[in-house]
């Protein structure tokens, strides 16, 4: 009997969202929680997962559509493995035959069979699927072993191919922007247009934080299962700013003024998909390795597509590294409705006057974005040299000066 697959009930926040990728097709067969579809929203990918073994009896809503919360997306079939799946199956299954017999002697097989019953199920399938030789794929699992996703990135590898088009004739490429994409661009819009964003700038010796992590990292590893990282820094830095400059961390509702007893701080995180900013909630109560493994996790998410609508939603500040690309300043862009972001870059070795002296050290510029409707220039001013000096004395953090 034919089922009905839905879209999931998506959050008050989103309204509708788009069929990205049908994983499966009318009559393949798929077993229970595997993922047949992808729908993209203004904000996550959201997976459709099948709710038991059997096969897809008819698709609905085809890749670019739109659908609604809950809204019937396809007809499936439990239990039942149509004909043309198992034609399939028998056609890999010749895939398989045929790529060992074609394989010269002494030369790894695509496909070999000893090395695909080696590998975990979803391998596998992968290796089986694509044919790929397994000893090809470079193993990022325990011991070496290979993932789905290092099968993934070996394939998504450009081959070498000769040009299709006469040498200098000029191409042109038109694709449609993704929904977040959109998303992101008609905030960081926005936030040009109905704010009054100001950029104040300062600077940080780096020195003293490297060479506490320099010595304590090893240590701070083995107790905590995390590494430590320079954010971690910078979050419990940036919350004891927030706690002396409330209107750093309140946001502007209408003709109100909303002050937050609560420090969430987003990060933001670069993903194929576009930038996304996870949250880590009630930083003042969090130690150095809750939010070393908070940012790894979302970091992780991220990567994979699994960040969730509850990850990024709410924020009283925000958090950006250009340096992780090279960037040594810049001017973010804020995140409304908040009223201030700070914006970190890379680490860069300059001659410095020290008491007389020059000294080459490690500096890193600091920009701090902020909506002067609601923060004066000298708040946002002591806000930033706040942060300057607790991270120039990180004694300062942890004995609460």
């Amino acid at each position: 009997m034919a089922t009905e697959i839905k879209a999931p009930v998506f959050p008050e926040s989103v309204a509708d969202g788009t069929i990205a990728t049908w994983h499966k097709q009318p009559g393949e067969a798929v077993a229970r929680d595997e993922v047949i579809c992808d729908i993209e929203t203004d904000k996550v990918v959201l997976e459709v997962v099948a709710p038991a073994d059997g096969t897809i009896a008819q698709i609905i809503k085809n890749e670019g559509d739109t659908v609604l919360s809950s809204e019937v997306i396809a007809q499936f079939e439990a239990g039942a493995v149509s004909g043309a799946a198992q034609t399939q199956a028998v056609q890999s299954e010749e895939k398989v035959e045929q790529a060992s017999s074609q394989t010269q002697a002494g030369n790894a097989p695509i496909v070999e069979r000893a090395q695909v019953a080696d590998q975990a199920p979803a391998v596998r399938k992968a290796l089986t699927e694509t044919g790929i030789n397994a000893s090809e794929v470079a193993g990022s699992g325990r011991g070496g072993r290979i993932t789905k996703e290092d099968v993934a990135n070996h394939q998504a590898k450009p081959a070498a191919q000769p040009l299709s088009v006469a040498v200098g004739e000029r191409v042109e490429k038109r694709v449609p922007m993704t929904r977040l994409r959109k998303r992101v661009a008609e905030r960081l819009l926005a936030a040009t247009q109905e704010t009054a964003m100001l950029t104040t700038f300062n600077e940080v010796n780096m020195k003293p934080i490297m060479e506490m992590r320099a010595q304590y990292k090893d240590a701070f590893e083995k107790r905590h299962g995390a590494r430590l990282g320079f954010m971690s820094f910078f979050v419990k830095a940036a919350t004891e700013a927030l706690k002396r400059y409330p209107a750093v961390n309140a946001s502007i509702d209408g003709d109100d003024i909303v002050y937050h007893g609560f420090y969430d701080i987003g990060v933001a995180v670069s993903s194929e998909r576009g930038l996304v900013v996870p949250v880590l909630r009630d930083t003042d109560r969090m130690n150095y390795a809750e939010v070393e493994n908070g940012i790894r996790d979302y970091a992780y998410k991220a990567r994979d597509g699994k960040l969730g609508i509850e990850d990024m939603t709410g924020g009283t500040f925000t958090i950006t590294n250009g340096g992780t690309f090279g960037s040594l300043l810049s001017t973010p862009i804020l995140n409304t409705p908040q009223t201030a972001i700070l914006g970190m870059h890379k680490i860069q070795e300059r001659p410095m006057a020290v008491n007389g002296q020059v000294e080459i050290l490690p500096m890193m510029y600091l920009a701090l974005s902020y909506d002067h409707r609601l923060i004066d220039g000298k708040e946002a001013v002591g806000f930033l040299v706040t942060i300057k000096e607790l991270l120039e004395e990180p004694a300062r953090l942890i004995l609460d000066l």
